[in-house]
């Protein structure tokens, strides 16, 4: 059983939030809530969402299915972010010029499930 929850348009650059993601990927979801709690990145907060409304996701979609679901057992099976459009904005600069301002913006994704040895298998492929 897997679960997909994603975070649009998220006001965070992509650069930044790799490094909050990155260093969840493959840990157990509790283990995961845990350390973005702690984090000191700005970045952990929307990534503690996501991850969050993916075991909210699983749950339903196991309630759906009459299925039994041990949230223990749930890992972040895969998580990444994706660039989402730039907002482009201009600061006044010296001699009449106009500076150019990126606001980037992320998808970010992530899926949670409970790792089975052929999962594990078919991931690394």
């Amino acid at each position: 059983m897997e679960a997909k929850a994603q975070a649009r348009y998220v006001r965070l650059t992509p650069q930044k939030a790799r490094r909050v993601v990155d260093v969840v990927r493959g840990k157990g979801t509790g283990e995961a809530i845990t350390t973005l709690r702690f984090a000191p990145q700005a970045a952990a907060e929307p990534v503690l969402k996501v991850i969050e409304s993916a075991i909210a996701n699983a749950r339903v979609k196991a309630d759906q299915a009459s299925e039994r679901l041990d949230e223990d057992k749930l890992v972040v099976l895969e998580a990444y972010v994706d660039e989402g459009p730039t907002m482009k904005r201009f600061r006044p600069r010296a001699q009449g010029r106009a500076g150019r301002i990126l606001k980037r913006t992320s998808h970010i994704t992530v899926v949670v499930g409970e790792r089975t040895k052929t999962a594990a298998k078919e991931r690394t492929r």
